[in-house]
């Protein structure tokens, strides 16, 4: 369907869900219902819960994980990796399960600033080399921390303008290999799909509405690269994933 079809005359526009005819430019000042200190626990909780199975759906970890991470990885010795914004936690416990799987050994840290999402990510049953810490990479920058692998998962769109290059500068300072943020591609179709196929899931949660404005703030692959600083290189993964990643030794992963 091209673009004049969707725009064209008060039917169309009638039809047409108002996110998807705002999605042009980024609209970074919406706010996400989990965000918000006071939204419903409850609601907050199914969320959290929730999000293994979109992000099994949506983020394309597996293909990450095999493509990117675990040639990162050595056999024989301690790995370790960062998850910056961890949330819930299932990414983290994802990988997890496959690079013990994979005969692995990695200590995976998952931070997040936000007290509830490090309640939440505490409380689900323990899991060999994984743990969670309340913080900021800033914090881990600050105490000389550093790892094999820094990751991030849909943080980026969350990031005011600040935000973006120090944490970025973090994930240098953090990172002895690999550093990649994966997060939503804007687009008109992604925006359509996500509303339609989430439309009969996810009851008493945030997903589906908060997902929709998760689109709308984020950046085309052609945003994303003209915002990173130099060293970093940003990959476009169809359907929806962009990836932004980075090497100290300058080899492309």
């Amino acid at each position: 369907m091209g673009r004049d079809s969707l725009v064209q005359g008060p039917l169309a526009r009638r039809l047409t869900p108002p996110g998807l005819r705002t999605l042009t430019e980024r609209t970074p000042d919406a706010v996400e219902e989990m965000d918000r200190p006071d939204c419903n626990p409850v609601k907050l909780q199914r969320t959290y819960a929730q999000f293994w199975l979109i992000n099994s759906v949506v983020s394309g970890w597996r293909r990450n994980y095999v493509r990117y991470l675990r040639p990162q990885f050595a056999a024989g010795r301690t790995n370790s990796l960062l998850d910056i914004g961890s949330g819930g936690g299932d990414v983290p416990r994802m990988l997890a399960r496959w690079a013990r799987r994979d005969g692995l050994r990695l200590e995976i840290t998952g931070i997040d600033p936000d007290s509830r999402a490090h309640a939440f990510a505490s409380s689900q049953p323990a899991m060999p080399g994984l743990s969670f810490r309340r913080a900021f990479s800033s914090e881990l920058v600050a105490e000389g921390r550093s790892y094999d692998v820094v990751i991030s998962n849909h943080v980026l769109h969350h990031l005011t303008d600040e935000q973006f290059p120090a944490l970025l500068a973090d994930s240098e300072a953090l990172g002895t290999g690999l550093s990649l943020h994966s997060d939503i591609e804007r687009s008109r179709w992604g925006y359509a799909l996500f509303s339609a196929g989430t439309l009969p899931f996810f009851p008493g949660s945030f997903i589906r509405q908060d997902g929709l404005t998760s689109i709308r703030r984020s950046y085309t692959a052609a945003e994303l690269a003209a915002a990173a600083p130099p060293g970093w290189r940003c990959l476009r993964h169809r359907p929806w994933q962009n990836l932004l990643l980075h090497m100290p030794s300058g080899n492309k992963p």
